[in-house]
């Protein structure tokens, strides 16, 4: 039986409408608390319009990219309605990048406007220099000073800033009437991958992908209406796993800071009764760890949705013992957040940590949004058994998969094969209860404190010193960061013993964002090769894991 399609069926499905909803249902409910400030999701709808209003004014449009360099601040929330409120595409950068980075992201993504946090600042000045030496059009720039200084003698001496975000937000129309999209196949988002400086990858999600990312880790984590959100997880990675539109959805309260501590998270969670937190490991680690919450349990349980590697059994036992529900789940920039869960069973809670950790260490099933999901022979392309044991590459489709990667075909091609799935560069295996659990990262990416890390980029900046003849980075498990690079080095015959650590470690944090540079550095004569001659990382990986 075939029904044509019809205008009123076939609306664009997107994100922006959350907050719409949110104003008429949870309107005078708080949506944001910042400090001292709290404002209403009615507040939340109408400041969003107006600086959507402002944006529309200053011309930019439908395609066009606009950054935001922020930590998570009001402004950096409300920026994920208000960019593609006026059919622009919104571009949050890490803010743990260098300038040369940063310039890099801006040149590749023409970006026609940059909001910049006073923090932030020299960052993107200097940023902005890199840009002019090389004849790029240069973005224009809107200071966000809501809780800084009232004056930056940076702003003042530059003539890139045309305005402050608060500006902004008070002479736009409160009335304006956002540009929904032409389809739902329309870009909203472009992220960039961390540790890839040199040749970035831009991921483009449309409304659509969004959308059933943002309603699928809703239900896989079951959040119901307003919960407390605390944003130790920054907006800038993958747009907080899209918990920026999914608060929106359920009337949630977002908990905004701009930097933390342990002593921060909690004091945050006993003043808001925070309810919902997500974090890599290290976040659960810092607060677990803390002395003086050894005798204060949490007087309720606090959700922890982690990813990256694995919480270690001490640590959950650690985390569970304070009130925290530990929940593990596995995704890439590329899917918009996660979309495996380790969808956790009630007869589970029975058994002792070691067993709970192990289990919860396997990322587990796809989430609804993801329509399948396998663990292949990549050359084969043929199922790996599900034997707990058989390695294999794991693949994706579904809904919250890029729409490619920005101006590049052929990595696109390359992961986004004719046989219909995305290739994650990740491996892993099946157990027999259809569970999957990531082993390895085929690409050697390096997860530190949830950033990761290209082991192939730190490697290139070892290269370049002239005493390095050989380098290989690999992860070395870190009880703090989760990992940590560790690169081992053999020097050319005429250095000798003329280098050392310390300053190896120097040469690299002079080259890259100081989170990537080597916090270990091993000096052999040899490092050990293969037949054909390939560095053997698995035996450097054993290492690693002996010096942790």
């Amino acid at each position: 039986m075939e029904q044509p399609r019809a205008a009123a069926n076939s609306t664009p499905l997107t994100t922006l409408g959350f907050l719409e909803r949110a104003a008429i249902a949870y309107g005078d409910h708080p949506s944001i608390l910042y400090n001292d400030s709290a404002y209403t999701w009615s507040q939340t709808n109408c400041r969003s319009l107006q600086l959507a209003s402002s944006l529309s004014s200053l011309g930019i449009a439908r395609g066009h990219v606009v950054s935001v360099v922020a930590p998570n601040i009001p402004a950096t929330y409300e920026l994920h309605f208000a960019v593609p409120m006026c059919g622009a595409i919104l571009n949050t950068i890490n803010t743990r990048l260098d300038a040369r980075t940063v310039s890099t992201i801006l040149h590749h993504s023409e970006s026609k406007l940059v909001f910049v946090d006073h923090q932030f600042v020299p960052l993107v000045l200097e940023a902005i220099t890199l840009l002019s030496s090389n004849g790029t059009q240069i973005p224009l720039l809107v200071l966000i000073n809501d809780d800084g200084p009232s004056t930056s003698s940076a702003v003042d001496d530059s003539s890139n800033f045309i305005d402050t975000y608060e500006n902004m937000v008070e002479r736009g129309d409160p009335g304006f009437k956002w540009v929904r999209p032409e389809s739902e196949w329309d870009p909203i988002v472009l992220n960039y991958t961390s540790g890839t400086t040199s040749s970035p990858k831009g991921v483009v999600h449309c409304h659509r992908g969004i959308f059933i990312a943002t309603v699928s880790s809703l239900i896989d984590w079951a959040v119901p209406h307003h919960p407390v959100f605390l944003w130790t997880l920054p907006m800038f990675h993958a747009n907080g796993w899209c918990y920026t539109w999914g608060m929106a959805a359920v009337g949630g309260t977002n908990v905004c800071l701009r930097k933390f501590d342990a002593t921060t998270i909690y004091n945050l969670i006993k003043r808001h009764n925070v309810t919902h937190i997500c974090g890599a490991p290290v976040v659960l680690n810092m607060v677990a760890s803390l002395t003086s919450l050894t005798n204060q349990p949490l007087e309720k349980p606090v959700q922890f949705l982690a990813a990256g590697a694995p919480v270690p059994a001490p640590l959950l036992l650690r985390a569970e013992s304070l009130g925290f529900r530990v929940t593990h789940c596995y995704g890439l920039t590329e899917t918009a957040g996660f979309v495996v869960s380790c969808a956790w069973k009630p007869e589970w809670d029975a058994l002792d940590a070691a067993d709970r950790a192990r289990l919860k260490a396997r990322q587990g099933v796809r989430t609804i949004g993801l329509m399948d999901m396998d663990v292949v022979d990549p050359e084969r392309e043929t199922s790996m058994e599900k034997d707990g044991s058989s390695l294999g590459e794991i693949v994706v489709k579904g809904g919250p998969v890029m729409l490619g990667y920005l101006k590049d075909t052929t990595s696109t091609s390359e992961c986004m094969r004719e046989d219909g799935w995305f290739y994650t560069g990740d491996v892993g295996v099946v157990h027999p209860d259809g569970y999957l659990e990531v082993k390895d990262r085929s690409k050697d990416v390096i997860i530190s404190g949830g950033e990761n890390i290209s082991s192939a980029e730190v490697e290139s900046v070892l290269y370049s010193n002239p005493a390095v003849k050989e380098a290989a980075v690999v992860a070395r498990p870190d009880e703090f960061w989760g990992e940590t690079p560790c690169a081992f080095v053999s020097l050319k015959d005429e250095y000798g013993e003329k280098a050392s650590e310390k300053e190896m470690i120097e040469y690299c944090r002079a080259k890259l964002p100081h989170y990537m540079a080597p916090k270990t550095v091993v000096f052999k004569e040899e490092l050990p090769r293969t037949s054909t001659g390939k560095i053997k990382k698995f035996v450097l990986r054993e290492i690693a894991k002996a010096l942790a």
